[in-house]
């Protein structure tokens, strides 16, 4: 959805207005001391927003590294026993300590792969808190200061002053319909990144196999509760959320686990990876185009 779909900003209504506005005069004078606070607070929130794509983009690059790594040394333990070793087949138990290394290596860039994560979905966390914290709201006070803050204070105060916009064109609401589709990418990729970390981090060359993960498992301690942040872990089934595609939203209904995925298996997981079919990049660069036109800052 382009920006230039949102309906323009409405006139604030007289049920709205009254709330906390006796007269146009009154009106008049709250905006103005209200404005330059929601200003502030939007390029605050929008600059939070943008920070958060890079450091995604930081941390999914690294991601894709440790998981192409963990591949490369499950596939070289899978092959390894097959091989001959040329001149190199008189060291003593040269396979032994070959494979033990690879075991090692894929062990760590297991680990990789999983802090990798634990950072994605800290951005997702951030990125949620940020679009959900767009509205300014008048302080409580007894005295003739007026203060203004992101957290609701009054259950009267809508925190958008009527609707009015709060630069030029656009109002909060349009500011949140936009974040909102904004983060909405990325709370479906972080998703479907969970579902790829789960194949991969599984991946195992020992016999007898080890059971593979669960959906339901925690990958890292504190998982759960930052999704439960970011709406993405049913208390219902008491597990994450499962991965959709953003085209048609459809999901997937279960997991289920390849046990000796393929090669060529394999290199789809890393495409999928690489192609974050979730992420529209040029509709992302579009919004924060858009926006920091908007509230004058280069996003």
């Amino acid at each position: 959805m382009s920006i230039l779909e949102f309906p323009p900003p409405v006139s604030p209504s007289p049920a709205s207005s009254s709330r906390s506005l006796a007269s146009p005069a009154s009106f008049s004078s709250s905006t103005r001391l209200w404005r330059p606070a929601a200003q502030r607070n939007l390029r605050n929130q929008w600059s939070k927003l943008s920070t958060c794509r890079q450091q995604w983009i930081v941390a999914c690059s690294g991601g894709r590294s440790h998981a192409t790594s963990l591949v490369n040394s499950y596939l070289s333990q899978t092959y390894l026993p097959m091989m001959e070793f040329g001149v190199l087949s008189d060291m003593f138990d040269i396979k032994n300590k070959a494979l033990k290394k690879l075991f090692n290596q894929q062990s760590s860039y297991r680990i990789k792969l999983l802090s990798s994560y634990k950072e994605m979905v800290a951005v997702v966390v951030e990125m949620v808190n940020a679009s959900s914290t767009l509205r300014c709201y008048m302080k409580p006070s007894n005295g003739s200061l007026i203060e203004f803050s992101d957290s609701k204070g009054d259950p009267n105060d809508a925190g958008d002053c009527g609707g009015v916009p709060v630069f030029n064109f656009l109002n909060v609401s349009a500011f949140e319909k936009i974040a909102e589709e904004l983060v909405e990418m990325f709370k479906r990729e972080v998703m479907l990144k969970r579902l790829v970390i789960m194949e991969l981090v599984s991946l195992s060359s020992q016999v007898p196999l080890p059971d593979k993960l669960s959906w339901s498992v925690e990958l890292y301690n504190g998982e759960f509760d930052d999704l439960t942040k970011c709406s993405l872990y049913s208390m219902e089934v008491s597990e994450p959320i499962l991965p959709r595609v953003k085209e048609d939203n459809l999901g997937i209904s279960s997991t289920s686990h390849t046990n000796q995925p393929t090669a060529e298996i394999l290199q789809i997981y890393l495409t999928t990876w690489l192609a974050e079919v979730n992420i529209n990049n040029h509709r992302v660069d579009e919004i924060l185009a858009l926006v920091g036109e908007e509230i004058r800052v280069t996003l």
